[in-house]
């Protein structure tokens, strides 16, 4: 059986002004699988992840979300994707139920579907007595739960993670991964960045940047056995001193 495809980039480029941001990158990204993309600050991760998500249109080159392409169909790309940023996205002056029936009728959800996803949502997360409270009340490990929940509650066959764990202890970040797994395990396909070594250990594949270009790309066992190395942040480290 030929693979399903959910992400696919040819050459995808960005510059700004004689700024390359994004250099002719190529990959693609299997339905339903959990791909990290990893880089140092500047690299041009977030410059990729928006022109992904239809937030920034490429210089040159070409790619398709979900089987839509990124220059023509753009809002077609946006329905089937979930996006959650490092910030969290949610509005710390509004309750729990307040924040997810927003989003919830944000992505298109009817009245009745956004009544029973709510009550589903804060179910899942044992956060039924929490319903009433505002968001800023709220344990960071818990914003985040809630965040990725909302990015996911109209059933995208896509999400995207910038820097989803930036700032939490270890225990809850390995809960946070539960969640990414469970989406997965769903046929949501994941795609990742995050600047914790130890989290690129979680993912189906990796893809390194460095200064715009793919520098590596494969799964995590192959990439340490490729480099002789003993974890994915050695791995890094050589690709960071071959730079310099």
């Amino acid at each position: 059986m030929s693979k399903q495809y959910a992400i696919v980039t040819k050459a995808l480029t960005k510059r700004f002004g004689h700024f390359t941001a994004t250099d002719a990158i190529t990959f693609e990204v299997e339905q339903g699988e959990i791909f990290g993309f990893l880089g140092a600050n500047g690299a041009g991760k977030t410059t990729a992840m928006r022109m992904l998500c239809g937030l920034l249109t490429p210089t040159s080159g070409e790619a398709t979300i979900a089987g839509y392409d990124i220059y023509k169909q753009t809002e077609q790309v946006k329905k089937r994707i979930g996006y959650m940023s490092q910030k969290f996205s949610l509005y710390e002056d509004l309750t729990v139920k307040e924040n997810i029936r927003f989003y919830a009728g944000i992505y298109g959800l009817s009245n009745q579907q956004i009544k029973e996803k709510t009550a589903e949502l804060l179910r899942k997360l044992q956060m039924e007595k929490e319903g009433g409270q505002l968001v800023s009340s709220l344990p960071l490990g818990w914003k985040q739960k809630l965040s990725f929940s909302i990015a996911v509650i109209h059933d995208p066959s896509i999400v995207f993670l910038d820097e989803p764990t930036g700032g939490v202890d270890p225990i809850t970040r390995r809960q946070f991964w539960d969640l990414i797994y469970e989406a997965a395990d769903r046929g949501v396909t994941i795609f990742v960045t995050t600047h914790y070594m130890d989290e690129a250990e979680y993912c189906n594949r990796i893809s390194i940047m460095v200064d715009g270009k793919i520098k590596a790309l494969d799964t995590p066992r192959k990439l340490k056995e490729q480099f002789n190395a003993d974890s994915m942040n050695d791995v890094f480290l050589q690709l960071a001193r071959a730079k310099s």
